[in-house]
């Protein structure tokens, strides 16, 4: 077998795939990235068994990379140039302009009175300051980290509460505050996952869930998933997450769901095939992120939830999967990508992955480095409280202690002191 025609062999069988097993999860794959693109079996065996072989049509070839997570060109075609894909980083320094998502509040008015217990009158007015206060608690994570967070969703959730008690609503309202409710949910189960308190986070997602199926919302049911995924990744439950990921696939198609909804459910993905080192599936979740990330400018509605995510996000991905495979060296440019294309307003998270780049430098022995970028962590510490940015920091300086170099040295001191 030649060599050109045995690395397409070679992707399928590391896959897991026959020719006829392959068939069929193409034309899986060519649905999930809403793609008109099919093979058949006879195809197929032209392209492994043909030299050269035929080349693929660009349908089929968005499919081949999504699937085995290499550009066209290294699974043995030979590619004209406008068709090559590049491998590499794909953040980008623009600024992506999305319309958000807003409750439509005018169908509050036209629906009918129903008081379950005499109270003040809550109208569209007050929902709108609920959900400005709602809104905010991103602004207060993405800025300062889940424990000031945490404390506004204590008091917002207990506002809420008291109205459902002795408030008089409408339907529509009553239905908006439930959904709010189902939200703050959501919030306290990923402020269980960035404080460690894995058990209270599962259990938040169990309720976010029932409250988000009650008001019959599938992508809200996305967003508790999402979180349920991380949660089950940290209590080691990968079975829990892969089920996750296929039941918020199964809710997006039947919501219809946009781009930027499948791009946060196939980086869910990766992370679930990184955690149990299936590095061939990561790669095909990563490669299918990738497709939906080059559609996501096109959406035209982002529920608040997904507004987070970018290229950024995929490079984080990416290095992941190198940094489990023990490749460092690797993962660094998508590192050192991801935290030059994040957007501002995101302190936590630019602070978290300033440490996760620092990590990999260390690892690929750029000591000077990767002190200096948790030295740059360091400098605005005092503004974020996030424990498991913490837990980071901490790591680092266990790893950074094994190393005897004079920065090394001063490097773990600092963190001594600042935290």
């Amino acid at each position: 077998m030649s060599g050109l025609v045995g690395r397409l062999v070679g992707l399928r069988q590391a896959a897991g795939y026959t020719q006829a097993s392959f068939v069929v999860a193409f034309a899986t794959e060519a649905a999930r990235l809403g793609i008109a693109a099919a093979v058949s079996v006879r195809q197929f065996r032209r392209w492994e068994n043909e030299t050269p072989p035929p080349l693929p049509h660009p349908g089929q070839q968005v499919v081949l990379e999504a699937m085995f997570g290499v550009p066209l060109a290294e699974m043995g075609f030979d590619v004209p140039r406008h068709r090559v894909t590049a491998a590499g980083p794909i953040s980008d320094s623009g600024k992506v302009k999305r319309r958000t998502f807003v409750a439509d509040a005018g169908a509050f008015v036209a629906a009918t009175l129903t008081p379950s217990v005499p109270g003040p009158r809550v109208g569209v007015v007050e929902v709108g300051h609920l959900r400005e206060r709602l809104e905010g608690l991103y602004r207060t994570d993405h800025t300062k980290g889940s424990v000031p967070a945490a404390v506004q969703a204590g008091h917002i959730e207990a506002d809420i509460n008291k109205i459902l008690r002795k408030g008089s609503y409408t339907s529509a309202v009553g239905r908006e505050l439930h959904t709010m409710l189902a939200e703050l949910h959501g919030h306290r189960a990923w402020y269980g996952y960035d404080g460690g308190r894995i058990a209270e986070g599962r259990s938040a997602c169990v309720e976010a869930l029932a409250a988000a199926q009650l008001v019959d919302d599938p992508l809200l049911q996305i967003s508790v998933l999402e979180t349920l995924v991380l949660l089950a990744v940290k209590a080691d439950r990968t079975w829990e997450a892969a089920s996750a990921v296929e039941h918020a696939y199964r809710l997006a198609g039947r919501a219809r769901a946009g781009s930027t909804v499948h791009l946060v459910i196939a980086l869910r993905g990766a992370n679930v095939a990184v955690h149990s080192g299936d590095l061939s599936s990561a790669r095909r979740a990563l490669s299918r992120a990738v497709q939906y990330q080059g559609r996501a400018d096109s959406d035209e509605e982002v529920p608040d939830w997904a507004r987070f995510v970018g290229p950024f996000e995929v490079d984080y991905a990416t290095a992941d999967m190198y940094m489990r495979a023990d490749q460092p060296q690797r993962a660094v440019p998508f590192l050192r990508a991801a935290v030059q294309g994040m957007g501002k307003g995101l302190a936590r998270n630019s602070a978290s992955y300033r440490v996760r780049f620092a990590d990999a430098l260390l690892a690929a022995g750029e000591v000077e480095e990767a002190c200096a970028e948790v030295g740059g962590v360091l400098d605005m510490w005092g503004g974020i409280a996030s424990p498991r940015l913490l837990g980071k920091v901490r790591d680092f300086q266990r790893s950074a202690a094994e190393i005897g170099s004079r920065t090394a040295r001063d490097c773990v001191e600092r963190i001594r002191e600042a935290v």
